[in-house]
């Protein structure tokens, strides 16, 4: 994966080193670079960023007061901090605030390399962890969470897909095929019963010859799966 990153010094020489050492790291896309905290911040706010290469002693916002306020803002994206300093006094703070590696000045670019690459690691894990664990789906013309434990069953019909979840949740409704559904599922946790169904397996709460019921819902299981259903099911 391609990290999206920005580059944080109020002095301009390395902040020169930090954006040439950016561009020549093939998985890392450097999206702004900034002279104060403040632009920086303004920044993370408008767009995903993963990585921050950040100075600490800067005007007005320094670096370890940016970090503090990214560690407790929300988004879409964990933005990671690498702090780049030429003073070692900041090293337990930077653990404080969860930094991901600490970079004394002046460092090489093979130093560099391997702090950008434990953020390779961290953020490859997290997504594939992510997608153990949930999907994201688009309704109303959002990007919407839906983890895998909560899933009742998925229903299709005509363009639309209808996600049941556990009370108290709503369904979420989202224009896709079931088929583009049925690929971001784990098969360990869902089975497609009918064409026009799938099931979350472990909240099955009865088993027919024809049909399984969740909760007060009786879904019937199609021709074409039925041989599937049976093998998986034990019946």
């Amino acid at each position: 994966m391609k990290l999206n990153c920005i580059t944080v010094d109020d002095e301009p020489p390395a902040l020169g080193l930090l954006n040439t050492f950016v561009v020549q790291t093939p998985f890392l896309n450097l999206t702004g670079q900034y002279a104060n905290g403040v632009e920086a911040l303004q920044a993370i706010h408008n767009q995903p960023i993963h990585l921050v290469f950040l100075d600490i002693q800067m005007p007005d916002l320094n670096g370890m007061e940016l970090a503090r306020i990214i560690s407790q803002t929300n988004s879409l994206v964990q933005t990671r901090i690498v702090f780049t300093t030429a003073y070692n006094q900041f090293a337990v703070e930077g653990y404080k605030v969860d930094a991901l590696d600490y970079l004394m000045k002046p460092f090489s670019y093979e130093e560099f390399l391997r702090a950008a690459t434990k953020g390779k690691n961290h953020f490859e894990l997290a997504e594939n962890n992510l997608q153990d664990n949930c999907m994201f789906v688009k309704s109303d013309y959002r990007l919407i969470r839906v983890d895998f434990d909560s899933i009742l069953y998925i229903e299709s019909f005509k363009d639309y897909v209808k996600i049941h979840l556990t009370a108290p949740a709503a369904p979420i409704i989202t224009l896709s095929r079931l088929k583009a559904i049925e690929d971001k599922l784990p098969p360990s946790k869902f089975l497609r019963i009918h064409r026009s169904f799938i099931v979350a397996i472990h909240k099955v709460d009865s088993i027919s010859r024809n049909a399984v019921s969740i909760g007060k819902t009786t879904l019937s299981v199609g021709d074409l799966y039925k041989d599937a259903f049976k093998e998986l099911m034990g019946v």
